[in-house]
């Protein structure tokens, strides 16, 4: 199947497109605007996703919940010998004490100040694998140097944020997914308004030996062109909101937020969406066409 996005000058006057803009490269405009906002919502989701799953997996924190300071002390220093000692672990180390005074106190006044308020001790793991032997081999241990050692995963606590994003990147996938069919939608009933439009035009084409294939070019090369220049206008405003948000995303400061960012394939593909939607409304404008045609001549 041969496609053409140029319309020739003289394809231009025999379909009388004087009026110069078209409604349909505007209409065209808003879809790839609201398309590439999606897409870029969900390649952003989906690399925001990645980025947690590769942080958490592995990620154990060990507290030690003894009362007493001395015991918990000594509970503390045997369970970061027995991580260290053990299989599996890449690396382990104590949490330091003063960021979580710091938290007390600006929880809790004047009275997470109080030296004789239990804070648990903490130690940081990180795991060689990622898998629930792992995990259990690495508490087994710790259990049995330090009774009052509690181990918490990660990935079982921010397991909800990562199921939230990762339903976000279905949702714009989906709308995505939506928005291309309506444009082709779209695409089938101008390209079909156009055809009653012209269609004295197409009977004396037709009378000079013209096929059906050939009026259907005309038509798909104009759509193509339209879905293209439009398209392009459209996906340039939205790239642009998109590192506007991007940039703004970057100032606050969350470990979180920071991962919503797009790489330079995310980038490459939201440059391809207005071929990729050209080439949509060209196949769509030549079969509603062709359809038609048969129809009514």
């Amino acid at each position: 199947m041969r496609i053409g996005f140029i319309t020739a000058a003289a394809d231009r006057r025999l379909l009388d497109e004087r009026g110069g803009t078209r409604a349909m490269m505007w209409i065209m405009a808003i879809m790839l605007f609201l398309t590439a906002l999606a897409a870029a919502l969900g390649l952003a989701t989906l690399a925001a996703t990645a980025l947690l799953d590769r942080q958490l997996v592995g990620r154990l924190t060990v507290q030690i919940v003894e009362p007493s300071a001395p015991a918990r002390a000594a509970q503390n220093a045997a369970a970061l010998g027995a991580l260290r000692a053990a299989p599996g672990v890449r690396d382990a180390a104590e949490v330091d004490f003063a960021p979580l005074a710091a938290l007390l106190l600006a929880s809790l006044g004047a009275d997470g100040a109080d030296p004789d308020l239990p804070i648990p001790a903490m130690i940081d793991v990180d795991l060689t694998s990622g898998g629930d032997a792992a995990a259990a081999s690495v508490a087994a241990a710790v259990a049995r140097v330090a009774p009052s050692a509690r181990v918490d995963r990660h990935q079982r606590w921010m397991s909800p944020v990562s199921g939230f994003m990762r339903l976000v990147t279905w949702l714009a996938a989906g709308l995505v997914a939506l928005i291309a069919g309506a444009t082709a939608a779209v695409v089938i009933l101008a390209a079909r308004a156009s055809l009653e439009t012209h269609r004295e035009t197409i009977e004396v084409m037709h009378m000079l030996g013209s096929t059906d294939m050939q009026i259907a070019r005309l038509f798909q090369r104009r759509i193509a062109l339209d879905t293209l220049l439009g398209g392009a206008v459209g996906t340039v405003l939205a790239v642009a909101v998109a590192a506007a948000l991007g940039a703004r995303l970057a100032t606050l400061g969350s470990d979180l937020l920071d991962g919503l960012a797009l790489g330079q394939r995310d980038w490459a593909l939201l440059a391809l969406l207005p071929f990729a939607f050209a080439l949509l409304a060209t196949v769509a404008a030549r079969y509603a066409v062709l359809g038609a045609l048969r129809k009514i001549l």
